[in-house]
């Protein structure tokens, strides 16, 4: 069962981020609370969604992803932030159901895209999104500005 996350989920939710963080070898760098993800899917302005997958009265897979916007389509569309689905509910469907979900959000809210990021190393996620009919966007590279970079350029100490 797919459905919209609630308050009473929020818990299991930053337990499933944590243990999505562990399997992409980077545990150290995640410092989510509980609280930071309260505020932020059900504060006074949430920027922030989330759907969960639910078997036998657990969550067992989120989906938590936001609006982003192109320019060149003039409409929005959803990052998706975060999929995991527990090892045990692998293969049951659960990450193809919380997908199809995101993409009829799109289609029925008039989005252009949904987007995501996948490491490099991930091949059994790499074959699935691929199964679904999803491209790679290999022209493109991320960038990010975090920690003290972020503070130096922010503070306008970078010539």
């Amino acid at each position: 069962m797919i459905r919209r996350a609630t308050q009473a989920d929020v818990a299991a939710i930053v337990d499933l981020v944590y243990e999505l963080a562990e399997y992409e070898k980077a545990r150290a760098e995640c410092h989510l609370t509980v609280e930071q993800m309260d505020r932020a899917l059900f504060g006074p302005q949430p920027a922030l969604f989330a759907h969960v997958a639910e078997s036998g009265g657990r969550v067992v897979g989120i989906a938590v992803w936001f609006l982003n916007f192109s320019t060149w389509d003039g409409v929005h569309g959803i990052y998706l932030e975060d999929l995991y689905v527990t090892p045990d509910q692998r293969g049951a469907g659960h990450g193809k159901a919380l997908l199809t979900t995101l993409a009829q959000e799109c289609v029925a809210s008039g989005y252009s895209r949904l987007s995501w990021a996948v490491l490099d190393w991930n091949a059994p996620s790499i074959a699935f999104y691929e199964s679904l009919g999803a491209v790679a966007q290999d022209e493109w590279t991320t960038y990010r500005l975090s920690g003290s970079a972020l503070a130096e350029l922010g503070a306008g100490q970078v010539s």
